[in-house]
Order: C-alpha cells, then sequence, then structure tokens
C-alpha cells in the first residue's frame, strides 16, 4: 500500500470514529440530544434481614405455646384457645419502615391468625401490628396498655378482602409502619391502610394469634426482611 492510499485511510477511520462519538452524544434517532436521560430509582435500603438459618429471635417453650427454630424457620404452635405469643429479634428501635415475611400455615383453624408488630414500645406493651388468618380476614390494631386492642379499620372489628387467598399453604404478609400509617401487604398486594401516629418508633415482631375454638394452631415465618420507607 503507498502512503497516499495510507492517509485517506486513516481519515476514514477517524470520520467513522466522529460519527460513532456524536450517534452516542446525540442517542441516535436522527442525531438530536436528550437532557433529561433515563431516571434512575434507588433500592430501598435494607435495614435488617433473616432467613432463619441461624439464631437470633427469641425462643421458648411452655404450657400455652412453643416458639422455636424447625427447619431453617421460626416455629410457632400455639396449644391455648384464643392466646396470643410473639418473639423479636433484638431490643433496637426502628423507625419508618417497610417489612414483609414468607408465613406457612400447618394448621387446620381458618381462624388462626399471624402476621407483624412494629414500633412495640420497650416499658409497656403499646405498639400496632397487622394481621391476617387463612379465612381471608384481615385487621390493622392499635395495642395500648390496660385497654382492649383497637381495631383500626372496618369499625373496630376483622374486616374481610377477596384479595386475600383462602387456606393457601403460605402467604407473604407485608407492612408499611411510618409516616403516620400503618399498611398491610398480602402476598405483594396492598389490603388496607389507616392514619395513626401514636407510635413513632419501636421495636418489632413476628406473632401467632390461636383461634376462640382452635384445635391446631401451627405457623412458621421465613425470609423476613426490613427496609427503610421513603
Amino acid at each position: 500500500m503507498n502512503r497516499n492510499r495510507q492517509i485517506i485511510l486513516a481519515i476514514f477511520v477517524l470520520a467513522l470514529a466522529a460519527l460513532a462519538c456524536n450517534a452516542v452524544a446525540g442517542g441516535g434517532g436522527g442525531g438530536t440530544d436528550d437532557p433529561t436521560g433515563p431516571t434512575f430509582t434507588p433500592s430501598p435500603r435494607v435495614i435488617f434481614s433473616d432467613d432463619f438459618s441461624s439464631s437470633q429471635w427469641g425462643i421458648g417453650t411452655d404450657a400455652d405455646s412453643s416458639v422455636e427454630y424447625a427447619n431453617n424457620a421460626l416455629r410457632m404452635i400455639v396449644y391455648t384457645t384464643n392466646y396470643f405469643v410473639w418473639s423479636t429479634p433484638n431490643d433496637q428501635d426502628y423507625q419508618n419502615t417497610h417489612m414483609e415475611v414468607t408465613v406457612s400455615n400447618s394448621g387446620t383453624d381458618s381462624t388462626t391468625a399471624f402476621g407483624i408488630m412494629c414500633n412495640q414500645q420497650p416499658t409497656t406493651s403499646n405498639f400496632y401490628y397487622v394481621a391476617m388468618t387463612p379465612a381471608g380476614e384481615y385487621a390493622i390494631a392499635k395495642a395500648v396498655e390496660g385497654q382492649e386492642d383497637l381495631f383500626l379499620t372496618n369499625n373496630d372489628q376483622w374486616a374481610s378482602s377477596d384479595l386475600i387467598a383462602t387456606d393457601a399453604s403460605s402467604y407473604k404478609v407485608g407492612m408499611d409502619c411510618g409516616n403516620g400509617a400503618i399498611t398491610l401487604y398480602v402476598d405483594g398486594q396492598e389490603i388496607a391502610s389507616v392514619a395513626d401516629a401514636s407510635y413513632v418508633d419501636g421495636g418489632v415482631a413476628l406473632f401467632t394469634w390461636s383461634g376462640e375454638d382452635a384445635t391446631t394452631t401451627d405457623v412458621s415465618f421465613d425470609d423476613f426482611l426490613m427496609t427503610e420507607l421513603p
């Protein structure tokens, strides 16, 4: 190849490189600039997570209930009717959180309730909780020491939702707790939300609640995740 042809080839390569740069800068499609560009939404910050492969949550067994680790899950068996048992992962206070956990129901009672507690106060029995049953009922409630629990949904009663599958083998229960509201999710769908700001921070827990005519209450929790609300 002679020198003139080498110069021509070099100029051609430089021209292609310039065209490529212009295409990238202009975004293609006619070379017009797009000053906005794609938007990026960061993932929520993970505050705490647990797959229950190691012991972190409180455990114990007595005549009324058993809370123990079994098959890489936290298993709660309740032997007494209309009995409420819960377990906490630590003594830390949290604020403005979204939580979710997978719940497997091995019992036979449609009135067995299970769910998540938040903003549990350190020196009192005050907290919020969301609950659901395999029959498709749910509640968002506030516990106040020395008083009956106040259900914040459906005129202080349990409500029902067609969005909750009945008698499923497992559910993903979620809860928003903060920014002045408490929200219940089941299997990724929002079931109900209420406004209340009585407790702004506190501890978290998982719970099981046997029915008034319970025969077998056997619930396991797995894959707990807590993230920060926006």
